[in-house]
């Protein structure tokens, strides 16, 4: 089987996959939540991720190996706000964290997809636009928020200072950034009827989209 041959195939049997992602505070988890409501398998990265930290996991120990003891709390596991601290202004300890993290997670994500059922699945990758792989997914959806209504979001539900707030929002990608990846652009203004009817919309795109893939692949088996 020549390499576009062996690439054809694998196309062919992995699921219709679409990666979700959006800023801070822009209502990618109420979106996912509305996919997950019409029957769609959603595999969101960041619950990996604390997963794959637990105890029992290989990459506890190599997190701990390479950031010191100091990082657990009491029962074992990550301090998240020591970790986050570490890290925030340390791109060199970030980068070691992501490059210990990003392979288990990506492992542990490509496991939950092929055990999945449903027309298609939508995996939830926040960071996609910074850097994330997106070779392994058919599309990619965009929660986009103006700038404003994060930072009014984010200080809502963090209780934080709007000079916090916007912070948050400088350490992601920009929002230029995220809708050039998109294919597909879900505007969250905060009603959530618009939603739902965005929604609807695209379930039936990539119900249509995942059908088609699967005849693509039918074919090219027979052929």
């Amino acid at each position: 089987m020549s390499t576009a041959d062996a690439t054809t195939a694998k196309t062919a049997q992995t699921p219709f996959r679409v990666a979700l992602t959006g800023g801070i505070a822009s209502g990618k988890t109420t979106v996912a939540n509305l996919f997950a409501e019409r029957g769609v398998p959603v595999i969101d990265t960041d619950l990996i991720a604390r997963e794959v930290v637990e105890p029992g996991h290989a990459a506890l120990g190599e997190v701990v190996e390479a950031f010191g003891p100091e990082i657990l709390s009491p029962d074992g596991r990550i301090d998240r706000r020591r970790m986050r601290e570490r890290i925030f202004a340390d791109d060199a300890a970030r980068k070691r964290l992501e490059a210990i993290l990003h392979p288990a997670i990506r492992a542990e994500m490509e496991r939950l997809s092929l055990s999945a059922q449903g027309p298609y699945q939508v995996l939830v990758i926040p960071l996609l636009a910074e850097g994330g792989r997106r070779d392994h997914v058919d599309r990619v959806l965009v929660v986009d928020v103006p700038e404003s209504l994060q930072v009014e979001r984010l200080r809502t539900r963090d209780a934080v200072t709007r000079e916090q707030a916007r912070a948050s929002l400088q350490a992601q990608a920009q929002r230029e950034a995220r809708l050039a990846v998109a294919d597909d652009v879900i505007a969250n203004t905060g009603r959530v009827g618009d939603l739902r009817e965005q929604v609807d919309r695209l379930h039936l795109r990539y119900a249509a989209l995942a059908a088609a893939k699967v005849v693509r692949g039918n074919r090219d088996k027979a052929q």
